[in-house]
């Protein structure tokens, strides 16, 4: 099983126990790895973190609830506040009105969907290219055996006065702008 295919049984594990206090280690569980590494990765591959998911999630269930003739207190306590007062707080964080206004008034409110984890390969489309020959580069060097202690090898070099060394020829700027105006050219 792939870390995708966990990441979606998480949060269908979420999904189905929204109403109640969501156990981080479980979650960490079911993605197979430990509480701290799973919320990095969800933060990470979500694009937020795991609580402010929750409290979306939540925020959002709680706004059909109330539309559909839900009492305040009533949501308030399914989906875990302790009081009226932070689940205000909470709502109006996240819808920007009171919960009593909500479901009095014909508001817009926010709904976040449920995440779900897909891997898309990109890179399908075409691309053009063209294969450019260049002249053969010369490479000059001098050769020296060497001791595969490096230290031996440095004393032996300062003593005999032989020095390794590697000369190539690299194309002048000059060159490399007249290729690449040919190239554009072409």
């Amino acid at each position: 099983m792939d870390w995708i295919t966990r990441l979606n049984m998480v949060i269908a594990h979420m999904e189905e126990n929204i109403a109640e206090e969501i156990d981080y280690t479980r979650l960490a569980k079911i993605a197979c790895c430990s509480p701290y590494q799973f919320q990095r990765m969800f933060s990470y591959i979500a694009g937020l973190p795991l609580p402010k998911y929750i409290r979306r999630r939540k925020m959002s269930l709680a706004a059909v609830d109330l539309k559909n003739e839900g009492m305040v207190i009533d949501v308030t306590l399914k989906y875990g506040y302790a009081s009226p007062t932070a689940f205000n707080r909470a709502f109006q964080s996240i819808h920007g009105i009171a919960p009593s206004r909500a479901k009095k008034a014909e508001q817009p409110l926010k709904s976040y969907p449920i995440l779900s984890f897909k891997l898309i390969a990109k890179g399908v489309d075409e691309m053009e290219f063209k294969i450019v020959k260049r002249e053969t580069i010369r490479v000059l060097g001098a050769a020296t055996p060497m001791n595969t202690d490096l230290k031996k090898h440095t004393r032996k070099a300062k003593h005999t006065g032989k020095r390794s060394y590697l000369a190539v020829r690299l194309p002048t700027p000059m060159e490399i702008t007249q290729t690449w105006a040919q190239y554009v050219k072409n």
